[in-house]
């Protein structure tokens, strides 16, 4: 009972992450906040559905369709589709058409399903066709390389291709390495100062926020309703 997540780390520089999960008698999942925005697949009682998620500002409770499988392609930083402002998808997905049993389309081209085994080949090939590009300006500044841009130009740059500030996706990835920790064990003092939080209060709301989750709550393990996908970086 619950839902069944794996994933994998990718060696694409469009990528973040390739995931896939089942869900077995939940209906709601706590959707932790991510800075990254996702191609999902799905199928259910034989019918697959295709969807793109948004980055998350915050933690929320997402349905779940049940007795679902599912697939993912979570995007690096930086990646987005020219046709789908990253500023229309913060905090909500959008439906992709299908096209036939195992196709659907996507920017006017009808594209076959991938799946966590192949996603690396389609994703090359959306960038070769131009649904998919890399903002080379922040992926410059995630690299930890000079950008060749002025420090609005940065933030301008990093706003319209994430939908997100750079602060907030830095607290974000605070949050969620502070939780991932928090499982694992890490006394609750270590995790402040690992992260940089100024204090303990300081790291609950941040897990509040962006987790949905309190330190005691990730540490006795998952209540009544899942979460999703938290991975070590």
């Amino acid at each position: 009972m619950g839902l069944e997540i794996e994933s994998r780390p990718s060696d694409s520089p469009y990528v973040e992450r390739v995931w896939r999960s089942r869900s077995t008698g939940v209906d709601r999942m706590t959707s932790v906040a991510t800075a990254h925005w996702d191609l999902v697949v799905w199928e259910q009682r034989g019918r697959m559905s295709v969807g793109v998620q948004g980055p998350e500002a915050r933690a929320n409770t997402a349905p779940v369709p049940e007795e679902a499988v599912f697939f993912g392609i979570s995007f690096a930083l930086g990646t987005s589709m020219p046709h789908l402002p990253a500023a229309r998808l913060v905090g909500r997905g959008t439906d992709v058409p299908a096209a036939l049993a195992r196709s659907f389309w996507l920017h006017g081209s009808a594209w076959h399903l991938p799946d966590y085994d192949n996603a690396e080949a389609f994703v090359r090939r959306l960038a070769d066709e131009g649904v998919l590009v890399r903002d080379p300006v922040v992926a410059a500044v995630l690299d930890g390389r000079t950008p060749g841009a002025s420090e609005r130009t940065v933030q301008r740059r990093f706003l319209a291709t994430t939908g997100l500030t750079r602060g907030a996706v830095r607290q974000i990835d605070r949050a969620r390495r502070a939780a991932v920790l928090v499982q694992e064990g890490v006394p609750t003092p270590e995790v402040v100062h690992r992260l940089g939080y100024f204090d303990h209060p300081h790291l609950a709301r941040s897990l509040s926020r962006y987790v949905g989750r309190t330190a005691g709550q990730l540490r006795a393990g998952e209540p009544s309703e899942p979460l999703s996908l938290l991975y070590k970086t």
